[in-house]
């Protein structure tokens, strides 16, 4: 990592090539790091510059976070969100270090964030939809307390978003999930949501949903 990132991070650059390519940005889950998603990375468009960024939390005994979470919590507040607002703020800084850096299109920045990941990338893109395209958000959730206040005024047209969750999943549960399009329906957002008969995780079914959705967005 340079000085000019405040995110660690790695990339995989686009087959086809142009001065300004649309971005990916991969936001891993929780426990994980940046090897992780961008393991699929050569199945999406070619055109794709693609990064996978390490969340800034340390855990033990490996791992990385974007913010804690209490297990063993008995209100209710699982999540810790002053550190996920504060991680809601670097991603936002760190698109900006990506335009800056990399040959990459400014007006057509999308993210792809699998659980904890796919909870920072509504934030992100709800608290600042002027810097983002289309989201893919994979088996995470709308937290309504790390969304920038006024959120609800911000401009979200030109947003998209592609959600999914499994029926089964063990860790966030489905319920969760199935408030999200309710919610950007009521702001208006273009958005589409799949149940997949899995847990937490990706199905295969799912990715080639998510990747046929995303080839005609970008």
């Amino acid at each position: 990592m340079t000085k000019d990132f405040s995110l660690q991070h790695i990339i995989k650059e686009p087959k086809i090539k142009s001065d300004k390519s649309p971005v990916l940005i991969m936001l891993h889950g929780y426990g994980s790091d940046e090897n992780d998603l961008i393991s699929f990375a050569g199945e999406l468009p070619d055109d794709l510059f693609i990064i996978s960024a390490k969340a800034p939390y340390s855990m033990q005994p490996y791992g990385n976070a974007w913010y804690e979470i209490h297990w063993d919590n008995n209100d209710g507040k699982f999540s810790d969100d002053v550190q996920a607002i504060t991680s809601r703020e670097t991603i936002r800084d760190f698109i900006d270090e990506v335009i800056k850096n990399y040959p990459v299109d400014a007006k057509n920045v999308n993210l792809l964030g699998f659980s904890q990941g796919s909870i920072l990338s509504y934030a992100v893109a709800l608290s600042y939809p002027e810097k983002i395209k289309n989201v893919v958000a994979l088996s995470g959730y709308v937290n309504q307390g790390i969304l920038k206040e006024g959120y609800e005024k911000n401009d979200f047209s030109g947003l998209d978003f592609y959600c999914s969750h499994g029926s089964v999943d063990q860790v966030i549960p489905v319920d969760w999930a199935r408030k999200t399009k309710p919610f950007l329906d009521n702001l208006g957002i273009k958005n589409s949501y799949s149940e997949f008969p899995v847990g937490h995780g990706v199905a295969p079914q799912n990715f080639f949903e998510l990747k046929e959705w995303l080839k005609t967005r970008i």
